[in-house]
């Protein structure tokens, strides 16, 4: 260089003096806050997704929980009709007023209903000879397990005490696996009930889901 300048070429920003490095070092805290911004916000939100699956199965392993049971059949004159033609019971007794009878059960009855207080005779007492609104509930020999169904999307939820909840309306339904096609008949007429909806309400519990209360 001329006039005994070095020869070196110093780089741009040395003429700003250390206002570059300030520059980079407020470039690097910015990235470090950002990131550590990003590290809070995952941090915040740790919580597992509830699946209307998982819902399902916490739902449906509550009610495996329980004892099986049979199913209540509402049994009208129908239902009556019904089992004499699959043979479960016999008439063998009519009283004097020709419309109040009772019916014993049949050995093929006795592996398919029974009466709720026990015994083997259905004591049929309409109010009279033409009485269709009559019935009495038998109950299948057959014990299940109520069954989940028909799940809603989760939504969160307000519950005391509970910092997060999410809640699920379903369809509960009666099981009849295994119960005779003749029982499933009567069991469909109407006045039977075989679904109920019902309301989950479910809440984070130590960073897992846990069903909380079914109404």
């Amino acid at each position: 260089m001329k006039n005994g300048q070095s020869s070196q070429i110093k780089p741009f920003y040395a003429s700003y003096g250390g206002k570059v490095k300030n520059t980079e070092k407020m470039v690097v805290l910015g990235v470090a806050v950002v990131l550590g911004a990003g590290l809070l916000l995952t941090g915040c939100n740790t919580a597992p997704e509830l699946t209307k699956a998982n819902a399902l199965a916490l739902i449906q392993a509550k009610y495996d929980q329980a004892p099986a049971a049979g199913v209540n059949v509402r049994v009208d004159d129908l239902g009556m009709r019904q089992g004499i033609t699959a043979k479960y019971w016999d008439r063998t007794k009519v009283y004097p007023n020709k419309f109040w009878a009772d019916f014993t059960f049949t050995p093929e009855g006795k592996k398919a209903l029974k009466l709720p207080g026990g015994g083997d005779v259905i004591q049929w007492r309409p109010g009279s000879a033409t009485d269709k609104s009559y019935s009495l509930v038998l109950v299948t020999v057959v014990a299940n397990h109520l069954k989940a169904r028909d799940l809603t999307d989760p939504q969160d939820e307000v519950l005391p005490g509970a910092k997060t909840a999410k809640g699920v309306s379903f369809t509960e339904s009666q099981n009849l696996d295994g119960i005779p096609d003749a029982v499933q008949q009567i069991a469909h007429n109407p006045g039977n009930k075989l679904s109920t909806k019902r309301q989950a309400d479910f809440v984070l519990d130590n960073g897992a889901w846990k069903l909380q209360s079914i109404e």
